[in-house]
């Protein structure tokens, strides 16, 4: 079932993603195209206070177009570990430090066109910790029960994938 790249070619490079095109052979010998984003992975945090509560951030989705409720996220630095990159992204997005950062999975975005892989995390212990946020985020933090954000879910409130994921990992790990 496995693919064979023959051939490459980088047709952008950019800040944060390249796209590559690959002419691969299939398994029955013929060749196909496949147009691959490059992405260097990313991690989101399901931050959870001492009451229950989850912090989610709201921020305008050019993709999307709309406001958008996230857990907080964002991609890896070079040579940065994901762990590393979920405590960094907490603090930039909701000015809080985890006291505990446990890894509860992860999952590919859409392998069948990138490599984005996000780490999930999820933080509890939570201390006031502010950092700048990057100066191109424009965003909102909100503070929700988790039963409630797991409502947000059923009325499609909440509709970012990893988000999705995420809370309802942190759920079921509840036994919600």
């Amino acid at each position: 079932m496995r693919e064979k790249i023959v051939r490459s070619e980088e047709i952008y490079h950019g800040r944060v993603v390249n796209l590559v095109v690959h002419e691969v052979e299939l398994p029955d010998g013929k060749h196909s195209k496949r147009e691959l984003v490059r992405h260097p992975g990313a991690v989101a945090v399901v931050a959870l206070d001492d009451q229950q509560q989850v912090l989610l951030v709201r921020q305008y989705r050019i993709a999307a177009d709309q406001i958008l409720h996230e857990i907080p996220a964002g991609t890896l630095d070079p040579d940065e570990g994901p762990e590393a990159c979920a405590v960094r992204e907490l603090q930039e997005e909701t000015g809080y430090k985890p006291g505990r950062i446990e890894h509860i999975g992860g999952l590919y975005v859409a392998p069948g066109y990138t490599t984005e892989f996000i780490h999930l995390y999820l933080a509890t212990d939570l201390q006031e910790s502010r950092l700048d946020m990057d100066d191109d985020e424009f965003l909102e933090v909100k503070r929700v029960p988790l039963a409630e954000a797991l409502n947000m879910i059923e009325r499609n409130e909440i509709i970012d994938g990893k988000s999705i994921a995420a809370l309802l990992l942190v759920a079921r790990r509840m036994g919600i």
